[in-house]
């Protein structure tokens, strides 16, 4: 660049400022920006030297546009900047924002939370993208399916992964598919103090063969799914429907057949009934397996580890009587007669589940229930009736029978609200406000430079916070400067031109992955294979949702992408008219989401934070608040207060709980990683030692929500005594030691509030400000000055909650 001609050309404005106002010196370089954001109350609003270009246009053309117009765009922002701070006048309330279609893939709720919404035209897509890593759903889809989204999280994932033959926890069951058989297993628990899991034995493999040699015949093939349920149809005419909860393993023989069931232990003895309808198979390592059949059967014992059948055709069900006992026999054969095909879970209004299954025979249909399900049931809701007589072991706790076609599950109620639950005192403004000042001014002066999407989220994630922060404070003139960095961060990622990454849409599942993941299954952390869209995706709803509250103009223009996002990980609907799977993260069944994708593990799916897992609904409600949708507030806080209640059943480890054996539950106070058939103390990038980061992951990122996440203060302080030991650790940084301080606050206000005013670092996506907001929320209520209901002022009240 010719930067004599450039200079010549520019006019480098010195705007005199109040003596209140420090003056900088002017920048040498035209496309320096030189600013000193407020430091403090009464202190400069504003230094400056903004640079205006007034490039002739005869020679505008000798230079690259996008220079000048950076340049330009720069000069612009600060400008605006300027006269806001300089005059800061409340903004009015602005008009209710007018009614937006509800979305095709937000519609379940029935009764409508909302009136009956005009569908919109064509729901925006990101490009589309053929990935080099994503691997071909047709092997085990049946072909029906494809043209629809498919489940990337699912319970039964494993299944369509590779070979497709590693376990799946059906509860009470593991599961395998291989070699045209299916394998059952009732399973032991091992446990130590650093972790538990449940051991794979194949106790019952059934098969219409008896070559199951590996290789030799076809593979299953998914034939249905539901929330609750999966269908599998393997060689020589057998369909399994595996229903999560269901004490039997159902098979429909829908063609004579001859059946091969054998184990890996030895068969003791085989006792029919004189109908030949239930067999009863006693095994050499304890177990008692009872098999329940919709006509006569003639069972074989041929070896010491097979029974074989003559050629059968109807329904053959299997069961595992748990512990021998004879009156959990009677139950069984009370309930023998019904078997559901399938299950789903229906959002019926807010805060409110419901289960329904499909069933044929005749009778009642008995389930298992979790212990997280026995404290949501409704009595009062569905035809549900506990029965305590019945049970099962699992790593989840203990499995109750419940008898009942349907179910109504009621989590308790959150509120998604912008600001904190107890407001903050006044008199604590002012140390807000200092701090507050020194992370926008770190803003302006440090733009992200991260293209990893994790990354990029929680730093946009961290800049609405401060919105929302002043707000609550009543200081409003940091808004403008918060408001132009979201835009200057968010637009790219949403117009497609961030330099490096981005975001695209794969047809082959249905979902948005990046740039860089399409390309690279490790690249952001797996979310080009589907790994934590929740965790990214949810940093980003958030930063959305509060630029749109700031800013509706620009909520309305970015809205189609904003919905295509949340989209992404929200969609109820199914099907052709769907774009994205249905509730891609969320298990409908254990109440909690899972953060891995396509990716086989012997374990299952997985999830690490739950706090972050909380922050993808919970923002998805707030965008919803800013939209004017209360359909999505209504989905958003409800899977919310489900995680949060998933989170404090499982990854909560309180003494004196039984769901954990004593061993685990003694050295743990939390959970590093949960799968499905496993409970693990470390946690993906630390060793089960570093408690403090155990502790951090499932708090960041320090929101409103968090308050209802750790609601038991008793248990916090558990959890406090528990980890602070590991702070006198060698290399302990200081971004770990503010969520520690934060929760410590709860019950310890004013030693907290001094750790974290020596803190000297903090994490990617938390603050000092943010830390002192929620410091300074904790407080008695009869304490003079308190502010109620998340202070006085808000930038757009018409959208506060």
């Amino acid at each position: 660049m010719d930067l004599e001609f450039i200079e010549s050309h520019v006019l480098i404005i010195r705007i005199k400022l109040p003596s209140r106002i420090h003056q900088e010196s002017s920048v040498d370089h035209p496309d320096k920006i030189t600013t000193v954001l407020p430091k403090s109350l009464g202190e400069s609003l504003l230094i400056s030297t903004i640079i205006v270009s007034t490039l002739k246009k005869k020679k505008r053309s000798k230079y690259k546009m996008g220079d000048l117009r950076n340049w330009e765009r720069k000069a612009r922002r600060f400008i605006i900047v300027l006269l806001l701070w300089l005059n800061p006048r409340r903004p009015t309330e602005p008009p209710p924002p007018p009614p937006f279609p509800e979305p095709s893939f937000l519609g379940e709720l029935t009764p409508p939370v909302m009136p009956p919404p005009q569908k919109p035209s064509i729901p925006f897509l990101f490009p589309e993208t053929q990935s080099t890593v994503l691997p071909d759903p047709s092997r085990f889809f049946s072909p029906h399916l494809l043209s629809s989204p498919l489940p990337t999280s699912s319970f039964f994932q494993n299944f369509v992964l590779k070979n497709g033959d590693q376990p799946e926890y059906i509860h009470p069951y593991l599961i395998k598919s291989s070699s045209s058989a299916l394998s059952i297993c009732y399973p032991s628990r091992f446990t130590n103090s650093a972790f538990t899991y449940q051991s794979f034995n194949q106790d019952l493999i059934i098969s219409g063969t008896q070559n199951t040699t590996e290789g030799t015949h076809g593979n299953h093939i998914v034939s249905s799914f539901r929330d609750l349920s999966v269908t599998l149809d393997l060689p020589f005419n057998l369909r399994f429907y595996l229903v999560r909860g269901s004490p039997f393993v159902t098979c429909d023989v829908n063609s004579p057949t001859a059946l091969f069931i054998s184990t890996i232990h030895a068969v003791l003895s085989i006792t029919p009934n004189s109908a030949l309808t239930k067999h009863v198979i006693r095994l050499n390592n304890n177990q008692t397996w009872l098999c329940y059949t919709s006509s006569p059967i003639n069972l074989t014992h041929s070896s010491v580890s097979l029974l074989t059948s003559d050629r059968f055709c109807g329904i053959i069900r299997f069961a595992l009587l748990p512990d021998s006992e004879p009156r959990y026999e009677t139950i069984l054969d009370r309930f023998s007669a019904c078997y559901p095909t399938s299950g789903e879970a229906v959002f019926t209004q807010p805060f409110h589940l419901e289960y329904k299954w499909e069933t044929k025979g005749w009778g009642d249909l008995l389930m298992l229930a979790h212990p997280l399900h026995l404290r949501l049931l409704s009595v009062d809701a569905g035809d549900a009736t506990i029965s305590e007589e019945l049970k099962y072991r699992s790593i989840d706790g203990e499995l109750v029978g419940v008898v009942g076609n349907s179910w109504v599950l009621k989590p308790n109620p959150i509120s998604a609200s912008w600001h904190s639950i107890n407001g903050v005192n006044e008199g604590c403004f002012p140390e807000i406000v200092s701090a507050l000042c020194k992370d926008v001014e770190g803003l302006i002066l440090s733009p992200i430079t991260t293209t990893s999407s994790y990354f990029y989220g929680k730093a946009i994630a961290r800049a609405a916070r401060l919105a929302l922060i002043a707000e609550e404070v009543s200081y409003l003139e940091v808004i403008p400067a918060i408001r132009m960095f979201l835009r200057d961060s968010i637009e790219p990622w949403l117009d497609g031109n961030l330099n490096g990454n981005g975001f695209l849409y794969d047809p082959k599942w249905g979902g948005i992955v990046t740039k860089q993941g399409s390309l690279d299954s490790g690249a952001d952390f797996g979310f080009g294979v589907f790994n934590d869209h929740h965790y990214h995706l949810g940093y980003f709803l958030y930063g959305i949702a509060v630029l749109a509250k700031i800013d509706p103009a620009w909520g309305r223009k970015y809205r189609p992408q904003a919905y295509s996002l949340m989209a992404d990980f929200m969609t109820l609907g199914r099907g052709l008219n769907s774009r994205y799977t249905r509730l891609r993260s969320f298990d409908l069944w254990k109440l909690h989401s899972w953060a891995g994708g396509l990716t086989e593990f012997a374990d299952g799916r997985n999830q690490e934070s739950t706090s972050e897992a909380v922050n993808a609904y919970y923002s998805a409600a707030l965008m919803g608040l800013s939209y004017g949708d209360t359909h999505l507030v209504a989905i958003g806080s409800t899977l919310a207060a489900m995680e949060i209640q998933s989170a404090q059943t499982w990854w909560h480890v309180r003494e004196g709980e039984s769901i954990y054996d004593d061993d685990f539950t003694r050295e743990n106070r939390l959970v590093g990683v949960l799968w499905a058939n496993k409970r693990d103390s470390a946690l993906w990038f630390a060793p089960p030692e570093w408690k403090e980061c155990r502790l951090g992951i499932q708090v960041l990122p320090l929101l409103p929500v968090t308050e209802f996440l750790f609601n038991d203060v008793g248990f916090t302080r558990e959890l406090i005594k528990w980890t602070l030991p590991a702070l006198g650790r060698e290399g302990v940084t200081e971004a770990w030691k503010g969520f520690v301080y934060a929760l410590e606050g709860m019950y310890d206000k004013y030693g907290a509030l001094e750790k974290i005013r020596s803190l000297n670092g903090f994490d990617d996506g938390n603050s000092q400000s943010n830390l002192l907001w929620w410091i300074h929320s904790r407080g008695d209520w009869e304490e003079e000055g308190w502010v109620k209901g998340g202070g006085k002022s808000c930038w757009f009240g018409h959208y506060c909650h």
